[in-house]
Formats: structure tokens, sequence, C-alpha cells
């Protein structure tokens, strides 16, 4: 994990530097100055594109009552992607368009699915909320759930600014 953080903190600023420096005296400064404030424009544009149709897949899936897996980590990989893309740098904005792209961020998605499976577990305890019962339990009322209805007070009824009835 050492290693990991010193890179992303320490390594890949210095890559953006050195990439801005080049960029910089092959085109110039005011060039590579409106090519940076571009692409974050740009890209802002894209994440909101992006961010948008994440968030209706993951309502849909809502509404289909199945489990929105796929569109939390699409949600995950836009995000990330959009900060890249809004961060000054050329190469933190390719990696960040390649997320925000949906045919790279499946892959991205692949790779982060290969890389997570196994490294989580899900706990349950006999009788606990969860999905279902389990071996040998049947499913019957449980204390929290409530079946009741709720009544409008009339408007003249309590009055909070007065502290009290009326």
């Amino acid at each position: 994990m050492p290693i990991f953080l010193i890179v992303l903190f320490i390594v890949v600023p210095i890559a953006e530097l050195y990439v801005i420096i080049q960029v910089g005296q092959l085109i110039g400064i005011w060039p590579t100055l409106a090519l940076l404030l571009a692409d974050a424009v740009l890209g802002s544009l894209l994440l909101k594109q992006q961010g948008r149709s994440a968030w209706r897949r993951f309502n849909e899936a809502l509404a289909q009552r199945r489990f929105p897996g796929q569109e939390v980590a699409d949600g995950v990989l836009i995000v990330i992607g959009g900060t890249l893309l809004l961060t000054p740098g050329f190469l933190s904005d390719i990696f960040g368009l390649l997320l925000l792209i949906p045919p790279t961020r499946a892959i991205a998605r692949r790779v982060l699915r290969r890389f997570t499976i196994g490294r989580f577990t899900v706990v349950g305890f006999p009788g606990g909320p969860g999905p279902g019962p389990g071996p040998g339990q049947t499913q019957g009322p449980r204390d929290y759930d409530y079946d009741a209805t709720a009544e409008e007070v009339p408007p003249e009824g309590r009055d909070l600014r007065k502290g009290g009835e009326g």
C-alpha cells in the first residue's frame, strides 16, 4: 500500500508536470492552457451526460427489483473518471476519458470485479434482518413490520409558533 501512495502522490504529479511542460514547449503556453481548460469543460459535459445515464439505469434496476451492482460500479467509475478529467493534466485526462466512455468503462468494470471478487464477505445472523429465513426457519411477522396509516392534522389544530394549542 505505501508504494501505491508514493506513486499516487509523488510520481503521478511529476509525470503530469513533465507532460504539461513538454506540450507547452511544443505548442506554446497559451494553447496548452486553452487545451487543459477545454478538456476540463468537455469532460464536465461528458460527466454530466454519463452520470445522468448511470442514474437512470440505477433507478430502472431498482424499479425492476434487481440488485444494481453494475449500475453502482458504473457510477463509481464515472465519478472517478470525472474527477480525473477535472484535475489539470493530460495523463489524468486520458484515464478519466477512458472511464467515462461506456465500452472502456465496461473493461474497467470487469477488471474491478476481478480485483475485488472474493475480498468481501456477506455476514448474516439467524433471526436477524436479511434476505429471508434460514434453513428450518419460517417467515413470520417481524417486530419492525408495521402496517399503519397517516392522517392529516387540521390547520386549526396545534400552532407550533405559539407553543401550545390553537
